[in-house]
């Protein structure tokens, strides 16, 4: 056999014999995949609808920030659907651990900042909404941090 296909197969995720540095790294590379694919499709292409209703289930955590903004609704989407690819494309390589750490500080850059200016404008929330909006921002600066921290195997291809 072709040594390169060996090489390109041995550093892909489902063709690295299922030797992940992390047992539950791919988890959770899918499930902020999926998360920022909910939140990236909805403010890309039905912007108006998003800040109306996000995160949904009844609540309406957009409008107390300010008044609504297509291209900022639509740049949002954006973001979320790069985070989605990245996240994604980690969770398929997840023996590469250059990739799947650098898929934690694209979620730090973002989430840190974003976690922090929610925190300086809790008051504009009211009852349960002020808690829910700290966990659930909070859980993507865990998630960032846990994919920093996983044991190292290999670095990726070059």
């Amino acid at each position: 056999m072709n040594s390169t296909k060996s090489d390109a197969r041995a550093a892909d995720g489902p063709g690295d014999s299922g030797r992940t540095p992390f047992p539950y790294g791919r988890a959770l590379l899918l499930l902020l995949a999926l998360t920022a694919l909910y939140v990236g499709m909805w403010a890309a292409f039905m912007p108006t609808s998003w800040y109306g209703s996000f995160p949904g289930l009844g609540r309406h955590w957009l409008p107390v920030l300010g008044p609504y903004n297509e291209h900022l609704s639509r740049d949002v989407g954006a973001l979320y659907l790069a985070l989605a690819a990245q996240s994604a494309g980690a969770a398929r390589r997840t023996a590469d651990t250059y990739t799947v750490r650098l898929t934690g500080v694209v979620w730090l850059v973002f989430s840190v900042p974003h976690l922090i200016y929610h925190l300086r404008h809790l008051d504009m929330y009211s009852g349960s909404d002020r808690p829910l909006n700290v966990l659930s921002l909070g859980a993507f600066v865990v998630a960032g941090a846990v994919l920093l921290m996983l044991p190292g195997t290999r670095p990726g291809r070059r």
